[in-house]
Protein backbone atom coordinates (compact mmCIF):
# COMPACT_ATOMS: atom_id res chain seq x y z
CA UNK A 1 0.00 0.00 0.00
CA UNK A 2 1.89 3.14 -0.96
CA UNK A 3 1.21 6.79 -1.95
CA UNK A 4 2.52 8.78 -4.60
CA UNK A 5 3.21 12.79 -4.13
CA UNK A 6 4.60 12.75 -0.07
CA UNK A 7 5.31 16.12 1.74
CA UNK A 8 7.12 18.62 0.10
CA UNK A 9 10.41 19.46 1.31
CA UNK A 10 9.64 22.15 4.22
CA UNK A 11 7.13 19.60 5.66
CA UNK A 12 9.40 16.49 5.16
CA UNK A 13 9.74 15.37 9.32
CA UNK A 14 9.78 12.12 10.94
CA UNK A 15 6.12 13.99 12.29
CA UNK A 16 4.91 13.68 8.61
CA UNK A 17 5.59 10.78 7.24
CA UNK A 18 4.61 9.00 10.63
CA UNK A 19 1.18 10.25 9.71
CA UNK A 20 1.43 8.61 6.40
CA UNK A 21 2.43 5.21 8.41
CA UNK A 22 -0.31 6.30 10.90
CA UNK A 23 -2.29 6.30 7.46
CA UNK A 24 -1.79 2.75 6.76
CA UNK A 25 0.56 2.68 3.86
CA UNK A 26 3.72 1.01 4.17
CA UNK A 27 5.61 3.10 1.08
CA UNK A 28 6.03 6.70 -0.84
CA UNK A 29 7.21 7.35 -3.84
CA UNK A 30 9.22 10.47 -3.54
CA UNK A 31 8.09 13.81 -5.51
CA UNK A 32 6.57 17.02 -4.61
CA UNK A 33 9.81 18.59 -5.46
CA UNK A 34 12.34 16.64 -3.95
CA UNK A 35 14.79 16.50 -6.97
CA UNK A 36 17.96 16.47 -5.31
CA UNK A 37 20.47 13.78 -3.30
CA UNK A 38 20.72 16.06 -0.11
CA UNK A 39 16.51 16.36 0.55
CA UNK A 40 16.21 12.61 -0.77
CA UNK A 41 18.42 11.53 1.11
CA UNK A 42 16.98 13.47 4.16
CA UNK A 43 13.78 11.87 3.17
CA UNK A 44 15.29 8.67 3.62
CA UNK A 45 16.34 9.40 7.12
CA UNK A 46 12.95 10.54 8.19
CA UNK A 47 11.60 7.00 6.57
CA UNK A 48 14.06 5.17 8.89
CA UNK A 49 12.60 6.78 11.98
CA UNK A 50 9.17 5.17 11.26
CA UNK A 51 9.35 2.03 9.24
CA UNK A 52 8.30 3.86 5.54
CA UNK A 53 9.61 1.80 2.95
CA UNK A 54 11.03 4.55 -0.08
CA UNK A 55 11.09 4.54 -3.83
CA UNK A 56 13.59 7.18 -4.95
CA UNK A 57 12.10 9.24 -7.77
CA UNK A 58 14.25 12.55 -9.79
CA UNK A 59 17.66 12.22 -8.51
CA UNK A 60 19.45 13.72 -10.83
CA UNK A 61 22.14 11.26 -11.87
CA UNK A 62 19.06 8.64 -12.22
CA UNK A 63 17.24 10.95 -14.76
CA UNK A 64 20.35 10.88 -16.29
CA UNK A 65 20.39 7.44 -16.59
CA UNK A 66 16.81 7.32 -17.70
CA UNK A 67 15.62 10.41 -19.42
CA UNK A 68 18.33 12.74 -20.36
CA UNK A 69 20.67 9.85 -22.14
CA UNK A 70 20.04 7.05 -24.40
CA UNK A 71 21.99 3.93 -23.55
CA UNK A 72 23.97 3.23 -26.42
CA UNK A 73 27.35 1.48 -27.92
CA UNK A 74 26.97 3.31 -30.92
CA UNK A 75 28.92 6.49 -30.42
CA UNK A 76 27.34 8.13 -33.13
CA UNK A 77 23.91 8.20 -31.52
CA UNK A 78 22.69 11.66 -30.14
CA UNK A 79 22.67 12.66 -26.34
CA UNK A 80 23.96 9.09 -25.60
CA UNK A 81 26.04 7.20 -22.76
CA UNK A 82 28.09 3.98 -23.43
CA UNK A 83 26.42 0.64 -21.35
CA UNK A 84 29.98 0.78 -19.59
CA UNK A 85 28.81 4.07 -18.13
CA UNK A 86 25.62 3.15 -17.05
CA UNK A 87 26.76 0.32 -15.64
CA UNK A 88 29.26 3.21 -13.37
CA UNK A 89 26.54 5.71 -13.12
CA UNK A 90 23.51 2.88 -11.53
CA UNK A 91 26.52 2.18 -9.28
CA UNK A 92 26.97 5.93 -8.23
CA UNK A 93 23.25 6.21 -7.75
CA UNK A 94 23.28 3.07 -5.52
CA UNK A 95 26.08 4.49 -3.38
CA UNK A 96 24.40 7.75 -3.02
CA UNK A 97 21.63 6.42 -1.13
CA UNK A 98 22.86 2.70 0.12
CA UNK A 99 22.62 2.12 4.18
CA UNK A 100 19.32 3.42 4.35
CA UNK A 101 16.71 0.70 6.11
CA UNK A 102 13.59 2.37 3.86
CA UNK A 103 15.38 2.54 0.68
CA UNK A 104 12.75 -0.30 -0.89
CA UNK A 105 13.91 0.90 -4.90
CA UNK A 106 13.69 3.32 -7.58
CA UNK A 107 11.62 5.21 -9.33
CA UNK A 108 13.04 4.91 -13.04
CA UNK A 109 10.11 6.24 -15.45
CA UNK A 110 6.87 7.32 -15.00
CA UNK A 111 4.57 6.27 -18.12
CA UNK A 112 7.07 5.84 -20.97
CA UNK A 113 6.52 5.82 -24.68
CA UNK A 114 8.25 5.25 -28.03
CA UNK A 115 10.23 2.01 -28.62
CA UNK A 116 13.79 3.79 -28.39
CA UNK A 117 12.94 5.08 -24.79
CA UNK A 118 11.85 1.39 -24.04
CA UNK A 119 15.02 -0.06 -25.64
CA UNK A 120 17.09 2.32 -23.43
CA UNK A 121 15.32 2.07 -20.29
CA UNK A 122 15.96 -1.77 -20.55
CA UNK A 123 19.29 -1.05 -20.70
CA UNK A 124 18.98 0.99 -17.55
CA UNK A 125 16.65 -1.40 -15.71
CA UNK A 126 19.40 -4.16 -16.50
CA UNK A 127 21.92 -1.59 -14.90
CA UNK A 128 20.18 -0.91 -11.81
CA UNK A 129 19.58 -4.51 -10.86
CA UNK A 130 23.26 -5.25 -11.42
CA UNK A 131 24.21 -2.64 -9.03
CA UNK A 132 21.42 -3.56 -6.36
CA UNK A 133 19.81 -6.99 -6.99
CA UNK A 134 17.96 -6.56 -3.43
CA UNK A 135 16.11 -3.33 -4.46
CA UNK A 136 13.71 -2.55 -6.69
CA UNK A 137 13.99 -0.89 -10.44
CA UNK A 138 9.87 0.37 -10.58
CA UNK A 139 8.39 1.84 -13.90
CA UNK A 140 4.77 2.78 -13.67
CA UNK A 141 2.78 2.66 -17.90
CA UNK A 142 0.40 4.99 -19.50
CA UNK A 143 -3.35 3.70 -19.40
CA UNK A 144 -4.68 2.74 -22.80
CA UNK A 145 -7.50 0.42 -24.04
CA UNK A 146 -7.91 -1.50 -27.34
CA UNK A 147 -4.87 -3.11 -29.58
CA UNK A 148 -2.58 -0.28 -29.22
CA UNK A 149 -2.63 -1.06 -25.79
CA UNK A 150 -1.84 -4.30 -26.38
CA UNK A 151 1.16 -3.84 -28.47
CA UNK A 152 2.37 -0.99 -25.98
CA UNK A 153 2.25 -3.42 -22.98
CA UNK A 154 4.02 -6.07 -24.85
CA UNK A 155 6.71 -4.24 -26.49
CA UNK A 156 7.27 -2.93 -22.83
CA UNK A 157 7.69 -6.26 -21.46
CA UNK A 158 9.61 -7.50 -24.05
CA UNK A 159 12.30 -4.44 -24.42
CA UNK A 160 11.88 -3.53 -20.51
CA UNK A 161 11.71 -6.68 -18.84
CA UNK A 162 9.86 -5.12 -15.27
CA UNK A 163 9.77 -6.54 -12.27
CA UNK A 164 5.90 -5.82 -11.97
CA UNK A 165 3.50 -3.95 -14.68
CA UNK A 166 1.92 -0.77 -12.95
CA UNK A 167 -0.68 1.31 -14.57
CA UNK A 168 -2.71 4.53 -13.51
CA UNK A 169 -6.17 5.65 -14.54
CA UNK A 170 -8.40 7.68 -13.12
CA UNK A 171 -12.01 5.97 -13.32
CA UNK A 172 -14.48 8.30 -11.15
CA UNK A 173 -15.67 10.78 -13.54
CA UNK A 174 -17.10 14.53 -12.40
CA UNK A 175 -20.12 13.42 -14.09
CA UNK A 176 -21.20 10.89 -11.32
CA UNK A 177 -20.43 7.76 -13.40
CA UNK A 178 -17.46 5.89 -13.93
CA UNK A 179 -14.78 5.59 -16.69
CA UNK A 180 -16.09 2.86 -18.95
CA UNK A 181 -12.74 1.64 -20.11
CA UNK A 182 -11.34 1.42 -16.90
CA UNK A 183 -12.36 -2.34 -16.91
CA UNK A 184 -11.39 -3.28 -20.18
CA UNK A 185 -7.90 -1.37 -19.46
CA UNK A 186 -7.98 -3.76 -16.30
CA UNK A 187 -8.82 -6.55 -18.45
CA UNK A 188 -6.05 -5.68 -20.72
CA UNK A 189 -3.53 -4.86 -18.26
CA UNK A 190 -3.87 -8.48 -16.47
CA UNK A 191 -3.54 -10.28 -19.39
CA UNK A 192 -0.11 -9.16 -20.40
CA UNK A 193 0.86 -9.32 -16.64
CA UNK A 194 -0.30 -12.81 -16.36
CA UNK A 195 1.22 -13.94 -20.02
CA UNK A 196 4.82 -12.52 -18.33
CA UNK A 197 4.62 -13.95 -15.19
CA UNK A 198 4.75 -11.06 -13.31
CA UNK A 199 2.26 -9.05 -10.64
CA UNK A 200 0.14 -6.22 -11.69
CA UNK A 201 -0.02 -3.13 -9.17
CA UNK A 202 -2.06 -0.10 -10.08
CA UNK A 203 -3.32 3.54 -8.45
CA UNK A 204 -6.24 4.94 -7.62
CA UNK A 205 -7.69 8.09 -7.92
CA UNK A 206 -7.74 10.13 -4.46
CA UNK A 207 -8.62 13.46 -5.55
CA UNK A 208 -10.66 15.69 -7.91
CA UNK A 209 -8.80 16.69 -11.07
CA UNK A 210 -9.11 17.48 -14.71
CA UNK A 211 -13.03 16.15 -15.33
CA UNK A 212 -12.98 13.31 -12.39
CA UNK A 213 -14.83 14.11 -8.92
CA UNK A 214 -13.72 13.96 -5.58
CA UNK A 215 -13.46 10.10 -4.55
CA UNK A 216 -16.43 9.35 -1.54
CA UNK A 217 -15.06 6.88 0.72
CA UNK A 218 -17.38 4.14 -1.35
CA UNK A 219 -15.16 5.06 -4.48
CA UNK A 220 -12.00 4.24 -2.88
CA UNK A 221 -13.27 1.08 -1.89
CA UNK A 222 -14.87 0.73 -5.61
CA UNK A 223 -11.14 0.95 -7.00
CA UNK A 224 -9.34 -1.00 -4.47
CA UNK A 225 -12.01 -4.12 -4.92
CA UNK A 226 -12.21 -3.62 -8.25
CA UNK A 227 -8.25 -3.69 -8.28
CA UNK A 228 -7.84 -6.67 -5.93
CA UNK A 229 -10.32 -8.90 -8.01
CA UNK A 230 -8.67 -8.11 -10.99
CA UNK A 231 -5.43 -9.61 -9.25
CA UNK A 232 -3.43 -6.69 -8.02
CA UNK A 233 -0.69 -6.89 -5.62
CA UNK A 234 0.73 -3.42 -5.07
CA UNK A 235 -2.25 -0.43 -4.64
CA UNK A 236 -1.32 2.72 -4.65
CA UNK A 237 -2.57 6.40 -3.51
CA UNK A 238 -2.75 9.41 -6.43
CA UNK A 239 -2.22 11.00 -4.55
CA UNK A 240 -1.16 11.69 -0.89
CA UNK A 241 -0.32 15.45 -0.64
CA UNK A 242 -2.37 17.99 -3.29
CA UNK A 243 -0.15 19.13 -5.92
CA UNK A 244 0.53 22.83 -5.72
CA UNK A 245 -1.77 24.91 -8.69
CA UNK A 246 1.58 25.14 -10.65
CA UNK A 247 1.34 21.29 -11.49
CA UNK A 248 -1.69 22.25 -13.55
CA UNK A 249 -4.96 19.64 -14.07
CA UNK A 250 -7.38 21.82 -11.44
CA UNK A 251 -5.85 19.68 -8.64
CA UNK A 252 -8.82 19.66 -5.61
CA UNK A 253 -7.67 18.65 -2.08
CA UNK A 254 -6.17 14.92 -2.09
CA UNK A 255 -5.53 12.70 1.50
CA UNK A 256 -3.89 16.24 2.67
CA UNK A 257 -4.39 19.84 1.14
CA UNK A 258 -1.63 21.63 -0.38
CA UNK A 259 -0.81 23.59 3.09
CA UNK A 260 -0.74 20.15 4.75
CA UNK A 261 -4.67 19.97 6.76
CA UNK A 262 -6.20 16.52 6.78
CA UNK A 263 -9.05 15.93 4.74
CA UNK A 264 -12.09 13.49 4.87
CA UNK A 265 -9.86 11.58 2.12
CA UNK A 266 -7.09 11.29 4.55
CA UNK A 267 -9.82 9.56 7.33
CA UNK A 268 -12.21 7.26 4.52
CA UNK A 269 -8.27 5.92 3.42
CA UNK A 270 -7.04 5.10 6.93
CA UNK A 271 -10.24 3.25 7.77
CA UNK A 272 -10.30 1.34 4.50
CA UNK A 273 -6.50 0.59 4.65
CA UNK A 274 -7.33 -0.36 8.38
CA UNK A 275 -10.00 -1.89 8.74
CA UNK A 276 -10.17 -4.34 4.97
CA UNK A 277 -7.06 -3.13 2.83
CA UNK A 278 -4.01 -4.35 4.70
CA UNK A 279 -6.38 -7.47 6.45
CA UNK A 280 -7.59 -9.25 2.83
CA UNK A 281 -4.27 -7.54 0.90
CA UNK A 282 -2.23 -10.21 3.42
CA UNK A 283 -4.70 -13.41 2.15
CA UNK A 284 -4.49 -12.09 -1.19
CA UNK A 285 -0.83 -10.74 -1.74
CA UNK A 286 0.63 -14.36 -2.45
CA UNK A 287 -2.48 -16.44 -4.08
CA UNK A 288 -2.22 -16.47 -7.89
CA UNK A 289 -4.96 -14.42 -10.08
CA UNK A 290 -6.67 -17.68 -11.87
CA UNK A 291 -9.52 -15.74 -13.23
CA UNK A 292 -11.32 -12.51 -13.26
CA UNK A 293 -15.25 -12.79 -14.57
CA UNK A 294 -18.20 -10.40 -14.64
CA UNK A 295 -21.70 -11.33 -13.70
CA UNK A 296 -25.17 -10.01 -14.40
CA UNK A 297 -23.93 -6.88 -16.19
CA UNK A 298 -26.22 -6.24 -19.82
CA UNK A 299 -23.36 -4.76 -21.13
CA UNK A 300 -20.29 -5.79 -20.14
CA UNK A 301 -17.00 -3.70 -21.41
CA UNK A 302 -14.79 -4.81 -24.30
CA UNK A 303 -12.14 -7.33 -23.42
CA UNK A 304 -13.81 -8.08 -20.17
CA UNK A 305 -14.75 -12.33 -19.48
CA UNK A 306 -17.86 -13.01 -19.27
CA UNK A 307 -19.21 -15.23 -16.02
CA UNK A 308 -19.52 -18.97 -17.34
CA UNK A 309 -20.47 -21.24 -14.56
CA UNK A 310 -17.88 -24.43 -13.78
CA UNK A 311 -17.45 -26.87 -11.11
CA UNK A 312 -16.60 -24.13 -8.46
CA UNK A 313 -19.50 -21.52 -9.19
CA UNK A 314 -22.43 -23.11 -11.08
CA UNK A 315 -24.90 -19.41 -10.73
CA UNK A 316 -24.64 -16.03 -9.96
CA UNK A 317 -28.08 -14.24 -9.69
CA UNK A 318 -29.14 -10.52 -8.60
CA UNK A 319 -26.77 -7.61 -8.90
CA UNK A 320 -24.13 -7.03 -11.36
CA UNK A 321 -20.69 -8.15 -9.62
CA UNK A 322 -17.20 -8.83 -10.55
CA UNK A 323 -15.77 -12.74 -9.36
CA UNK A 324 -11.75 -12.45 -9.29
CA UNK A 325 -10.82 -16.25 -8.19
CA UNK A 326 -7.47 -17.11 -6.85
CA UNK A 327 -5.73 -20.59 -6.37
CA UNK A 328 -3.69 -21.53 -3.26
CA UNK A 329 -0.03 -22.79 -4.07
CA UNK A 330 -0.21 -24.34 -0.75
CA UNK A 331 -3.39 -26.24 -1.60
CA UNK A 332 -4.45 -27.08 -4.96
CA UNK A 333 -8.21 -28.35 -3.52
CA UNK A 334 -8.83 -24.81 -2.66
CA UNK A 335 -9.90 -21.64 -3.97
CA UNK A 336 -10.78 -17.83 -3.08
CA UNK A 337 -13.02 -15.74 -4.29
CA UNK A 338 -13.35 -12.30 -4.78
CA UNK A 339 -17.38 -10.69 -5.28
CA UNK A 340 -16.80 -7.33 -5.82
CA UNK A 341 -19.79 -5.07 -5.73
CA UNK A 342 -19.74 -3.33 -9.80
CA UNK A 343 -20.97 -0.02 -8.54
CA UNK A 344 -19.67 2.18 -5.84
CA UNK A 345 -23.49 3.96 -5.85
CA UNK A 346 -25.68 0.86 -4.07
CA UNK A 347 -26.10 -1.88 -1.59
CA UNK A 348 -26.01 -4.88 -4.01
CA UNK A 349 -27.42 -8.20 -3.23
CA UNK A 350 -26.06 -11.59 -5.14
CA UNK A 351 -26.36 -14.90 -5.08
CA UNK A 352 -24.09 -17.60 -5.52
CA UNK A 353 -24.80 -21.29 -6.31
CA UNK A 354 -21.72 -23.02 -5.77
CA UNK A 355 -20.80 -26.16 -7.76
CA UNK A 356 -19.58 -29.93 -7.06
CA UNK A 357 -15.96 -29.02 -6.56
CA UNK A 358 -16.98 -26.38 -3.45
CA UNK A 359 -17.68 -28.96 -0.92
CA UNK A 360 -17.45 -26.46 1.84
CA UNK A 361 -17.33 -22.26 2.08
CA UNK A 362 -16.04 -19.53 4.65
CA UNK A 363 -16.42 -15.93 4.37
CA UNK A 364 -13.25 -13.92 5.35
CA UNK A 365 -14.18 -11.94 8.66
CA UNK A 366 -11.49 -8.46 8.14
CA UNK A 367 -12.17 -7.55 12.12
CA UNK A 368 -11.25 -11.08 13.31
CA UNK A 369 -8.84 -11.83 10.11
CA UNK A 370 -9.98 -15.47 10.16
CA UNK A 371 -12.28 -17.49 8.07
CA UNK A 372 -16.02 -18.25 9.33
CA UNK A 373 -17.81 -21.46 7.75
CA UNK A 374 -20.70 -20.66 5.74
CA UNK A 375 -24.29 -22.29 7.49
CA UNK A 376 -25.27 -22.49 3.31
CA UNK A 377 -22.72 -23.86 0.62
CA UNK A 378 -26.03 -24.63 -2.42
CA UNK A 379 -26.78 -21.17 -2.25
CA UNK A 380 -24.80 -18.27 -0.76
CA UNK A 381 -26.12 -14.88 -0.68
CA UNK A 382 -24.52 -12.01 0.01
CA UNK A 383 -25.17 -7.92 0.73
CA UNK A 384 -21.70 -5.68 -0.77
CA UNK A 385 -21.93 -2.62 0.20
CA UNK A 386 -21.27 0.22 -2.06
CA UNK A 387 -17.81 0.13 -3.70
CA UNK A 388 -17.40 -3.18 -1.21
CA UNK A 389 -16.17 -6.87 -1.67
CA UNK A 390 -16.53 -10.42 0.41
CA UNK A 391 -13.66 -13.21 0.14
CA UNK A 392 -14.71 -16.36 0.23
CA UNK A 393 -12.98 -19.84 0.75
CA UNK A 394 -14.14 -22.19 -0.99
CA UNK A 395 -12.92 -25.68 0.03
CA UNK A 396 -12.63 -28.31 -2.09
Amino acid sequence: MGIFWPPPPFETTKQRYQEIVDAGFTFAITGNYLFDQYILKYALTQADAVGLKMLIADDQSLLDLTHRFTISDDRTTPMSISSADAAALAKQIVATYQGHPSLAGFNLYDEPSGQAVFDSLGKAMGAMRTAAPGLLPYINLLPGQGPGQDTYLNAVVDAVHPPLLSFDRYPMSADGNEDPNYLTNWAQHRAVAQAAGIPSWVFIQTLAFNGRRSPSAADLAWQVNISLAYGAKGIQYFTYWTPDPARGEGFQSALLTVDGKRTEHYADSKHLNATWLSRVGKVLKHLPSESVEHANEPNPPARVAVFAPDDWVASVTGAAVVLGRFTDPANASVRYLLVANRTPHATSTVTLGLGPAAKGVAAYVARTDSFTPAKATARLPLTLAPGGATLLRLDG
